[in-house]
């Protein structure tokens, strides 16, 4: 079983990561494993959507961080300022989903 946040093993009953101290989320019986690449948003994806929609914050539904997405679609991606951090975020790859995974590149 793995750490979500920086992939670490960690036993069955641990509830923390003793590497980075994260709380450990479960997937079913098992911890997610963030440095699957079948877990998280393509990076592409969501850098296109950030660039030609990122004002309406369409990049965030596609990412399942709704409440945000529908935060940055009334104030216009924080008039481009939110949209244009997102952005920035994405291209560096420390941009993460909904669900907290980063992105992968494919």
């Amino acid at each position: 079983m793995f750490c979500q946040n920086c992939g670490a093993e960690v036993s069955e009953k641990a509830v923390v990561c003793v590497k980075c101290g994260v709380a450990l989320k479960r997937g079913g019986n098992v911890y997610k494993n963030s440095l699957n690449e079948e877990e998280g948003k393509d990076w592409t994806t969501t850098l296109l959507l950030c660039f030609f929609l990122g004002l309406f914050g369409i990049h965030r539904f596609y990412t399942n961080s709704t409440a945000i997405g529908v935060v940055q679609l009334v104030t216009l991606g924080g008039c481009g300022i939110w949209a244009l951090v997102d952005f920035i975020l994405i291209l560096s790859g420390s941009y993460k989903d909904g669900d907290g995974n980063l992105l992968v590149k494919k």
